[in-house]
């Protein structure tokens, strides 16, 4: 059984820890960069061109490293690893989850509604500590599942390009979710916005179910997670959205949810979980959860992609 992708997708994830997320003003890692290249794309052919175009280029950079390097394991390896670190996004989770979870700590309430602006669409001016709280959790949960299993489980059972595509229309699909309509629910990029769904359907899934099994070990409710999960997301208006949300907010014993308040509109998400409001002490342990969801998330990652390289091997 070739191991290239086991190892490959191991070291990545070391890297990630390792390295971490430079703070400059500079993009630090290839990913940064797609919504800027796809925005100056649609320019000139417009948006769902653009967004088609920008994913096809992904998948076949993935497909050229592994064809340039299908003659040198090593090289092979290595091409895995960076690759899987430049989609990771753990350690930005963990060091803006801990940055926001100080700030909210240290009543820096105007810093805290900065951070979250720039990583979700919903309006902060009016957000008080619980609703501050809410906001950097649900980053958190979202994050997690975007920008650490999917990419993991996408390179795990199909390599190199379906890691970079998966993490590129979850990228895109983001981009698209900051400009959505919430009174319509029309989105500027309606593509990105479908891609998205399909691609994270079963690392959502996925992610809440890593939460619920998880939650034991930062001294959460797993029966709760569970319960959460399976109850709460049935209204969710998103397929895939409020997964990870649910499973969090039960995991940590509290509501996340409800009203929230956009640009464009106002949602009436369902209210996920049961228990107390968030605090700034429940941040820091969302954080928390969110590593322990990414070593599970890794352990299976190298799991499937062993069973994918067996069952290559069994068809040829």
């Amino acid at each position: 059984m070739s191991a290239h992708r086991v190892v490959g997708l191991l070291l990545g994830v070391v890297a990630d820890g390792l390295v971490g997320e430079p703070r400059r003003a500079a993009p630090s890692r290839p990913v940064t960069v797609l919504p800027d290249a796809a925005d100056a794309l649609a320019r000139r052919i417009g948006t769902a061109a653009a967004t088609t175009a920008v994913t096809a280029g992904a998948v076949a950079a993935g497909v050229l490293a592994e064809r340039v390097t299908a003659r040198h394991r090593l090289l092979r390896t290595l091409a895995v690893a960076a690759g899987t670190w430049s989609v990771l996004g753990g350690a930005r989770i963990a060091a803006d989850g801990t940055d926001l979870a100080r700030d909210l700590e240290s009543g820096d309430f105007d810093t805290a509604r900065a951070r979250i602006a720039t990583a979700d669409p919903r309006c902060t001016e009016d957000l008080d500590l619980p609703g501050l709280s809410r906001a950097a959790i649900e980053v958190v949960a979202d994050q997690t599942s975007n920008a650490v299993v999917s990419p993991l489980v996408w390179g795990a059972v199909a390599g190199l390009p379906g890691m970079l595509g998966a993490r590129t229309v979850t990228v895109l699909g983001r981009r698209a979710g900051m400009e959505l309509d919430i009174a319509s629910t029309r989105s500027a990029d309606p593509v990105a916005r479908r891609l998205d769904e399909v691609a994270n359907l079963a690392p959502a899934r996925l992610t809440a179910t890593l939460t619920t099994a998880a939650a034991p070990i930062v001294g959460g409710s797993a029966p709760s997670a569970w319960q959460a999960w399976r109850r709460d997301t049935a209204a969710h208006p998103s397929p895939n959205a409020g997964r990870a949300e649910a499973a969090f907010a039960g995991a940590l014993e509290i509501r996340l949810g409800g009203r929230t308040v956009y640009p464009r509109g106002v949602a009436e998400l369902p209210v996920l979980g049961a228990g107390r409001n968030p605090d700034a002490g429940h941040v820091t342990r969302a954080v928390e959860l969110s590593r322990v969801v990414g070593l599970c998330a890794v352990g299976v990652s190298a799991v499937l992609a062993a069973v994918s390289s067996l069952g290559r091997r069994r068809r040829r």
